[in-house]
């Protein structure tokens, strides 16, 4: 028998939903109501749009051969009433209706439904600072957005941005404005590092360090407390100072789209996400939700997480929209998989960072390396930095996050994990996982299986690793009385050993077993090489000789570099 379903929402999961159940049960009806102008857009593209990258705004609402997902699309090609402009009040779910005011005219109308489908999204978190509504201040929230930031720069009236927050949207915007427009970019995060929350710090600071190259700004640690102008925004206030700006982003996050669920007596959680079981169905069996307004499961610790994607919510909306028809598709939940570009350098991750996993209850390891991400030999080859969060008792892997100038390259490995990550895989697995290999893609051993063994060396005891961060901590006291030695050959080491006598000790691995005499066992001795391999072997050396304080810098001056250690 025809049904009648209602859909809350018309951006990502929402058609989805609504494509998938007319392909299965074509004779049904359905409404989909979404409050914004235009629907169906790819919202993750705007910072692309406003770079330039992407010329045309409705290329984020077309589809791939160039129809633009616009009402007369659906209601001619998916059979679709696609209604935008539409804002749902309120949900009656004892008379199974929903009340529809159509905001141009105000007029409201009470449409019954059979299914119902919440797909309200999320919205930009709000700070509490005055200055929000001064003009220049913008979130990053829809094509009108988009097209209004991009119509201001290229006016030319915008010389200095200042950002908000340092996620995801929020480096993607620096980028845009300090790549395509040359503005003078300064980004402002509370936490004491970017991409907080979703990185470890060294990580995180390789990729400060290459976006500070580009020209951007980062103030770190610091609070917003207002935001000022006489007229239009002219400047930003925090705890530490005043920045000049001429455009204010504000970036920090978003919260989901509920209160519409809440008032109609559907759960939500105490974060504010509507709660689903794995057939996406809420407390109500007829009503399902997905999207950014929805709890998921995080697959790793087994525990509800918010998470705002839209490859997620495209997923859900497949299963949605079979369960529409009456199948019993499930959605298990996500182990939270993410990438962004930064320029030249792609940062991507999967899984619980080190304090992620801390914070959830884990006895957890981080192992860091830097290493070619393919054959040495072939021309086109670049680093590639990888963190491998693993807990000690159980070898269990629980996450791992990279960055590399090869950007393609390091989400194969992010993938690849992330596949694996449901399954609790140990870091046995990592280190024996089979992964294509040919000169011009992957090493023989590949990274992912070298940072898989390099995990086992750390659990077993093997090697005793220190970080970037760690060792920075060290070369920066004076009186940490460390002993380095420099591993690599005299052209790369000698340098440093003649800039720091006393403290840097150039000794090439090949000749350490013939002068254990020049290392001290009464102090501290730091191992480094280029990647973190020589001095590896070096530690295996002075161990085996009877030497106790020796550790070796994970990833070598390869990741001392990127992370802008100044030695």
């Amino acid at each position: 028998m025809p049904q009648q379903v209602v859909i809350i929402g018309g951006v990502a999961l929402g058609p989805k939903a609504a494509c998938r159940f007319k392909r299965l049960e074509p004779e049904s009806n359905v409404i989909m109501l979404d409050r914004s102008p235009r629907i169906s857009y790819g919202g993750c593209g705007i910072p692309y749009y406003v770079s330039g990258e992407v010329s045309d705004i409705t290329g984020l609402q077309s589809t791939a051969f160039h129809m633009v997902r616009d009402p007369e699309f659906f209601r001619d090609v998916k059979d679709v009433d696609a209604r935008p402009e539409t804002e749902v009040v309120a949900i009656d779910r004892a008379a199974k209706t929903v009340t529809a005011r159509h905001l141009p005219t105000g007029r409201e109308d009470v449409i019954p439904y059979d299914k119902l489908v919440l797909a309200m999204g999320s919205s930009p978190r709000k700070l509490p600072v005055a200055g929000l509504d001064l003009p220049g201040v913008h979130t990053v929230d829809s094509l009108e957005a988009a097209e209004s930031i991009k119509a201001a720069v290229a006016a030319g009236g915008v010389g200095s941005v200042a950002i908000i927050g340092s996620g995801f949207i929020g480096l993607e915007m620096a980028v845009a404005f300090a790549d395509m427009w040359g503005l003078e970019v300064t980004v402002i995060e509370l936490f004491d590092q970017v991409l907080p929350g979703v990185t470890g710090p060294a990580l995180s600071t390789m990729a400060r360090k290459h976006m500070e190259e580009k020209g951007v700004t980062f103030r770190l640690a610091e609070q917003l407390t207002g935001i000022e102008g006489d007229g239009k925004v002219e400047r930003v206030v925090t705890d530490k100072g005043v920045i000049e700006a001429e455009m204010v982003i504000v970036s920090v996050g978003v919260v989901p789209n509920s209160g519409l669920a809440k008032a109609a007596g559907i759960a939500v959680s105490e974060r504010g996400g509507v709660l689903v079981d794995e057939y996406m169905r809420t407390s109500d069996p007829d009503i399902y939700a997905g999207g950014d307004c929805v709890e998921v499961k995080n697959l790793v610790t087994g525990q509800p997480m918010y998470l705002p994607l839209g490859s997620m919510a495209n997923r859900q909306g497949r299963v949605i929209g079979d369960n529409l028809h009456g199948g019993s598709s499930r959605f298990a939940g996500v182990v939270g998989s993410w990438c962004v570009k930064l320029f030249d350098l792609g940062v991507a991750g999967t899984g619980l960072t080190l304090a992620g996993a801390k914070r959830a209850g884990y006895d957890a390891v981080a192992t860091h390396i830097t290493a070619i991400d393919r054959a040495h030999f072939y021309p086109e080859h670049g680093l590639m930095s990888l963190e491998l969060v693993a807990e000690r008792g159980t070898r269990r892997v629980l996450g791992l996050q990279g960055v590399s100038v090869m950007g393609d390259a390091l989400i194969g490995k992010i993938n690849t994990v992330a596949a694996m990550l449901p399954y609790a895989p140990t870091v046995s697995d990592i280190s024996n996982v089979e992964v294509a290999y040919s000169p011009p893609f992957a090493a023989a051993m590949d990274i992912l299986n070298t940072v898989g063994n390099a995990a086992d060396n750390i659990l077993t005891g093997q090697n005793k690793g220190i970080s970037v961060t760690e060792f920075a901590q060290l070369w920066d006291d004076a009186a940490s009385g460390i002993h380095i030695i420099d591993c690599r050959e005299n052209p790369q080491g000698g340098p440093l050993e003649e800039k720091h006598p006393g403290r840097w000790h150039n000794i090439p691995q090949g000749q350490l077993r013939h002068r254990l005499g020049e290392v001290p066992k009464d102090k501290p001795v730091v191992l480094m090489c280029n990647t973190g391999a020589r001095s590896y072997e070096a530690l295996v050396t002075l161990t085996d000789a009877g030497f106790t304080q020796v550790v070796s810098v994970e990833g070598g001056m390869a990741a001392v570099k990127a992370a802008g250690v100044d030695v």
